[in-house]
């Protein structure tokens, strides 16, 4: 759902110092009346202009911290900036798509690489061998440079290089989102609290950053929170034409202004780290993507990415390279984990209180069922009064005589004792002997599972067993001293005699 938020009276041209406070003023003045229509800056060329246009639409590199690149986060998307290394932003335009052919710096590159790495001639003795294999070292870790000729300035290896170690190839899910829909991507360096506080202003100084025009409405189409206390705000422009019709403002345009020196300026100082357009790719360039692995990426490793892609027609693979990625798509990770496990917890108590709501329902229905029963019977009560009423005096008519016949042999039935009466009486007292005893205990009902009442009846068994042994034993005990007692009685009279 969005907010949508309209221009304020008066905002003009004039300089929006203080407009929006929470996120720092600026000192800059705002661009002139803006007309999305015909776009100002003509050399960014849209989507696959110049080097202007720094970025595809779907976040930072996933190779770096800074730089325009693969994507802010796993729910962020995309965005192509040439996997590359740190200082080079290479655009849809030149580099990634077009794959120009390799020139003769790229290929001396390569070649003081290679000699860095397996011939150095910085020595001239065995201890180049060593230097090669630091330089291997160096390679492999993905910092550091490489010496390998006096002549010749050092290898700068950084982690971009083919041979550094801490690579892999994770997936990153593709927007959807056509540049009809004008979404633009804004993070900013604000907690979401900050942001959700202060969301009025924030639509108030974007406006006047796109030069006050009461035909603009900015709109907030969504918050999410990031990692490093960071926030995503997505937002579009709506254009109203004089005639009353509307439209939004393409992505791309919106985008392309954003990038604009002045207006980024201003954005900076509203705390923007980054702004990107939210478009979808076309299957030409998701193909022409896949077939070109990113620099540094063994093209081996990147088959065998496309392979084990789960689902190739929403995710994309994306290289990881380093320490410093993998830590960042882990924060994006946990925070994803986080809002999944708010969202269950809500959901959980809708559920708790939904059965709370049955409940009572269920309640409510049982009663008015109850009394619809009831005022069903008072009803056939005024009925027959009212029949009785209205039949005195007359004649008892044939289709009256025969329900009194239907009702005499109904009435026989139910009084033969060796028919219906007796089973009758029998469940009249079977339900009195339930209300009785349900009266009398409590209403809890106690369960005893079969496995545990089969153990209870085998402990019952060796108690009874114990018991039956124990009782053959003092019996045999009583046998043995009934003997002892018979044998001293018989004695004592012969001692008797003989001391007599």
């Amino acid at each position: 759902m969005a907010f949508n938020f309209g221009a304020t009276a008066g905002a003009g041209a004039a300089n929006p110092t203080g407009a929006f406070g929470g996120f720092g003023t600026t000192t800059t003045t705002a661009a002139p009346a803006f007309s999305f229509s015909a776009p100002t800056n003509a050399g960014t060329g849209g989507l696959f202009g110049t080097t202007q246009n720094k970025g595809f639409g779907f976040g930072t590199s996933f190779g770096t911290g800074t730089g325009t690149g693969l994507g802010s986060g796993l729910g962020t998307g995309l965005g192509f900036g040439g996997f590359g290394t740190q200082q080079q932003q290479t655009t849809l335009g030149s580099g990634l798509f077009s794959q120009p052919a390799q020139t003769p710096a790229q290929s001396n590159q390569l070649i003081n690489t290679a000699s860095a790495l397996s011939a150095p001639t910085l020595l001239g003795d065995e201890r180049d061998a060593i230097l090669a294999k630091w330089n291997q070292l160096q390679a492999f870790w993905g910092t550091g440079k490489g010496y390998f000729n006096n002549n010749i300035a050092p290898v700068e290896f950084t982690q971009e290089n083919p041979f550094c170690r801490f690579k892999a190839v994770g997936y990153s899910l593709m927007p959807n989102n056509k540049d009809e829909d004008g979404l633009v991507v804004l993070v900013f360096n604000r907690k979401e609290t900050d942001i959700r506080s202060q969301q009025q202003q924030l639509v108030e100084s974007l406006h006047k950053i796109l030069g006050g025009n009461q035909t603009l409405t900015v709109n907030v189409e969504g918050v999410r929170t990031m990692p490093d206390d960071q926030t995503e705000v997505i937002i579009y422009v709506v254009e109203r034409s004089p005639n009353g019709t509307s439209r939004r403002v393409p992505a791309t345009t919106l985008y392309a202004h954003f990038e604009q020196a002045n207006i980024k300026s201003s954005l900076q100082q509203l705390g923007v780290s980054l702004a990107m357009a939210r478009t979808e790719l076309s299957p030409a360039q998701v193909k022409q993507l896949l077939q070109n692995p990113p620099a540094g990426v063994d093209p081996i490793i990147w088959e065998q990415a496309k392979v084990d892609n789960p689902d190739p027609d929403k995710l994309i693979p994306v290289p990881m390279v380093g320490f410093k990625e993998l830590l960042r798509r882990l924060k994006v990770q946990d925070q994803m984990t986080k809002q999944h496990q708010t969202r269950l917890d809500i959901i959980s108590e809708d559920i708790s209180e939904l059965q709370k709501n049955q409940t009572t329902t269920m309640a409510k229905i049982a009663q008015y069922k109850r009394k619809l029963m009831a005022l069903s019977h008072r009803t056939l009560q005024v009925l027959i009064q009212q029949e009785i009423q209205r039949k005195s005096g007359y004649a008892i008519q044939a289709d009256e005589e025969q329900l009194r016949v239907q009702l005499d042999t109904i009435q026989c039935e139910l009084n033969a004792p060796t028919q219906f009466k007796g089973r009758l009486n029998e469940l009249m007292s079977q339900i009195r002997m339930q209300n009785h005893f349900g009266a009398v205990r409590a209403e809890e009902r106690y369960y005893i599972d079969a496995d545990l009442l089969r153990e209870i009846k085998q402990h019952l068994k060796q108690q009874q067993e114990g018991l039956s042994h124990l009782i053959s034993i003092i019996k045999d005990d009583l046998e043995d001293i009934k003997l002892i007692e018979h044998g001293l009685n018989e004695s004592i009279p012969i001692r008797g005699g003989v001391f007599s």
